[in-house]
């Protein structure tokens, strides 16, 4: 069976962003267990901010196209997600906001084609006790809205700041347990998913 390809991104740009830390340390399992990874850092992406009349003047974003077309040779998605004030950040939903767009010089490649019938995944992080929970339903409902197949399992990992080992892994055994069992179901779900054309 092929490898299914899975894009792993946070939602922060910020350099020393827990999320950030999350993501990178998913990069060396996920590829161990038989995927493809391609880690997307979307400050390399930048988008102005979602408006209905610009897009109608001027098109889609030089950015976003390029993304979509990341997006649509994917089998998968693993979002990492700091938590803003109980939900998503403002980059990450700006980004799906344009990535959802449909790009008439790039059809079919283009729009909600860049989601629907992918897996996706998403974990969290937070300085705080709760590790982000919040922020995990919001992006779940909007990944599902796109068409997306959300697997079930997830982790928030709280008082990240001292979550980390010192080789990148979970510190906790337990929630490094939890991490693991999520990137197998990601890289499961998305090679029963992946259609032979892709």
């Amino acid at each position: 069976m092929t490898r299914p390809s899975i894009v792993v991104m946070a939602g922060s740009s910020r350099r020393d962003s827990f999320a950030r830390r999350l993501a990178h340390a998913c990069l060396e399992p996920l590829s161990q267990i038989g995927a493809d990874v391609q880690l997307i850092e979307l400050g390399d992406y930048p988008m102005p901010l979602y408006n209905g009349d610009l897009e109608r003047d001027s098109g889609l974003p030089d950015a976003a196209v390029a993304l979509q077309q990341r997006l649509y040779s994917s089998d998968g998605v693993l979002v990492v997600n700091p938590e803003y004030n109980g939900s998503i950040t403002p980059l990450l939903k700006n980004t799906l906001d344009w990535c959802s767009r449909p790009n008439p010089k790039d059809e079919p490649r283009s729009g909600g084609a860049v989601f629907a019938g992918r897996a996706a995944a998403v974990l969290a992080t937070s300085p705080g006790p709760m590790g982000g929970m919040r922020v995990l339903f919001h992006v779940r409902d909007i990944l599902g809205y796109l068409g997306m197949h959300v697997i079930p399992q997830q982790l928030g990992v709280g008082n990240a700041g001292s979550a980390f080992a010192d080789d990148g892994r979970l510190a906790n055994e337990r929630q490094q347990g939890m991490l693991d069992a999520a990137l197998g179901a990601l890289v499961h779900a998305a090679g029963r998913l992946a259609p032979e054309s892709r």
